[in-house]
């Protein structure tokens, strides 16, 4: 078990790293925030990135953008919060600026097309262990009221095409009543 305290250059070194050499966008770089934060260094509890990781992608952005600076904010304060975004934020910048310097010989590569297909589909596939990894502290004995508003949300998206702000906005509203109807029931106990 890792017992190192947290750094502005650790943070920084870290999400640059992961930004850099993570493919996919913000669902697949979860996952590897997971690994890094959570199993190897224990900074943070996988329920305090999953809650950041909702924040993240309610507020307006990137999600894993929000959710490095909630996370650097979290582990530092402010300080944190700017390596987080630096770090994160640096490797994207660099790597647009280079496709944009080669878009036409890249845009018409049937090599690089057919590489970027096959990323697709392993990201797909990370992307559904981050849901699965997301969900399943959810499937505890106590946890019901929280895997219908899971499952209500999923059907409100997947079956009538709700936009995803209001979902996320009822979602957090609904849960936020159920926490009150808990405390409230525990108070009275």
């Amino acid at each position: 078990m890792n017992k190192s305290k947290p750094t502005c250059t650790a943070l920084f070194l870290y999400t640059l790293k992961i930004s850099a050499f993570t493919i996919g966008g913000g669902y697949v770089m979860i996952p590897m925030l997971r690994e890094k934060f959570v199993n190897e260094l224990h900074w943070i509890s996988d329920d305090e990135l999953a809650e950041l990781t909702a924040i993240g992608q309610s507020a307006p952005g990137a999600i894993v953008l929000n959710a490095s600076v909630l996370l650097g904010y979290r582990l530092l304060g402010l300080k944190g919060a700017l390596s987080a975004l630096l770090g994160t934020a640096i490797p994207p910048m660099v790597i647009l600026s280079a496709v944009c310097y080669f878009y036409d010989y890249i845009s018409g590569n049937r090599f690089v097309s057919a590489a970027f297909r096959g990323m697709r589909a392993g990201i797909s596939a990370v992307i559904a262990d981050t849901v699965v990894g997301m969900a399943a502290p959810y499937l505890k004995k106590d946890q019901a009221p929280y895997i219908f508003i899971m499952l209500g949300a999923f059907a409100a998206a997947w079956f009538f095409g709700i936009n995803t702000s209001v979902i996320i906005i009822a979602s957090g509203a609904l849960g936020a009543l159920i926490g009150a109807l808990k405390d409230g029931r525990s108070k009275s106990l």
